[in-house]
């Protein structure tokens, strides 16, 4: 499971810009050395976190088949780009199985956001419950996983994982 990002504590405006570059670099690199790794130790499943407001424009709500937003410009375009990259060597590396998990804006504990902010938005514990069907349930393929809006569908994931963007742990007793 590939979950690693690398931006900056408390996601800090001061520290965003480099923050930005070093995420896409985890993305594009890290993910590139990664399959090339599972590859060599011949693991043929991965599970990728990625984002779900890299969209083109375009009708909403997007579903998986549209388009990122590849002509995008200044620092979105450098997200994007690692997003692209993200995904491509997740689902298009055979043999690997490869499923990409498109999270919402997470909140929720030690996220830095008390709550829903801008959408998609996503609670941790929802993203938490979504890695792990996906464990389960995930054929070779990219799924929205954030709470209903306008911006996106996330009937795929619901249909085919079971997916409730509702989901929060009980607190223990």
């Amino acid at each position: 499971m590939h979950q690693l990002t690398d931006l900056p504590p408390g996601l800090d405006p001061s520290r965003m810009n480099e923050g930005t570059r070093r995420n896409a670099r985890m993305r594009s690199e890290g993910t590139r050395n990664l399959v090339t790794a599972m590859l060599e130790a011949s693991v043929y499943r991965l599970i990728a976190q990625s984002i779900a407001w890299m969209y083109a424009p375009g009708p909403q709500p997007h579903s998986e088949g549209d388009p990122l937003d590849i002509y995008a410009t200044g620092t979105r375009a450098i997200t994007v780009a690692g997003v692209v990259t993200l995904e491509r060597l997740t689902v298009s590396s055979p043999p690997i199985e490869g499923v990409v998990l498109r999270y919402g804006h997470l909140y929720g504990p030690n996220t830095g956001a008390d709550g829903p902010g801008e959408p998609p938005s996503l609670h941790v514990e929802a993203a938490a419950s979504a890695a792990s069907l996906a464990i389960e349930r995930a054929r070779r393929g990219i799924y929205n996983i954030a709470e209903p809006s306008g911006y996106l569908s996330t009937e795929k994931a619901s249909r085919e994982l079971g997916f409730d963007p509702g989901f929060r742990l009980k607190p223990r007793p």
